[in-house]
């Protein structure tokens, strides 16, 4: 199974791209373009197509992950450069004690019960931050295999936008996924484990841009 790394640099004079970029649905539509289109009721998960949008100096560009090769011509004119590589390589040196950098967007949030719901007025899903996300985050870690060792974290613009239904009649449904971006060094304590999650992806909104854990071996110190 090869897993494919594409990187997308939308130019900003291409008015489908600032728009697209202006909202986690638009892209989510966007990137689901390039990949076939008969696959079944959930095709961003039969693909795992993942993806995150990074501000860089020279302006935003969009990771996108996939267990199928993006048709990138399906992208209109001008859109944008891209650049498509499988993970093979990286995904095959992965070894227990191997020390790596990470990042990951994620949704980090909690699920109160019921009786606790009641009792605070609260939501079913309540947004973490600061402390309780780092918590989540390190729980989210172990899960997929890394043991942590140095994290920096901070909160993101929510993903959002206007998610059609199904039905012409059906009111279209807002998206809301709260977003927070953690960065850092893991030891690697299990290889399955890391591969399952680079693959599937971690948490909530995974269709909006959240999710996509990365790594690279770290930088050894001079």
């Amino acid at each position: 199974m090869t897993i494919w790394l594409t990187r997308l640099v939308p130019d900003p004079r291409s008015r489908e791209a600032r728009r697209d970029l202006s909202g986690a649905v638009g892209m989510h539509r966007r990137l689901m373009t390039l990949f076939p289109s008969d696959a079944g009721p959930d095709p961003r998960a039969r693909f795992g197509v993942l993806f995150r949008v990074e501000d860089t100096p020279t302006g935003p560009h969009v990771l996108i992950q996939s267990l199928h090769e993006p048709d990138l011509t399906q992208l209109p004119d001008g859109y944008g450069t891209t650049l498509a590589r499988p993970l093979d390589a990286l995904l095959d040196a992965i070894r227990p004690g191997l020390t790596v950098r990470y990042r990951c967007v994620a949704n980090a949030i909690r699920k109160p019960g019921a009786t606790t719901r009641a009792l605070y007025n609260l939501p079913s899903v309540v947004p973490l931050s600061g402390t309780p996300a780092d918590e989540w985050w390190f729980r989210q870690a172990d899960a997929a295999g890394l043991k942590s060792l140095t994290l920096n974290s901070h909160p993101l613009d929510a993903a959002q936008g206007q998610r059609r239904g199904s039905d012409a009649a059906e009111a279209p449904q807002r998206i809301r996924h709260a977003r927070t971006q953690f960065d850092g060094t893991a030891a690697i304590i299990d290889p399955d484990l890391l591969r399952t999650k680079i693959t599937e992806g971690i948490g909530r909104g995974k269709a909006y841009g959240c999710g996509l854990l990365s790594i690279a071996p770290a930088r050894k110190p001079r």
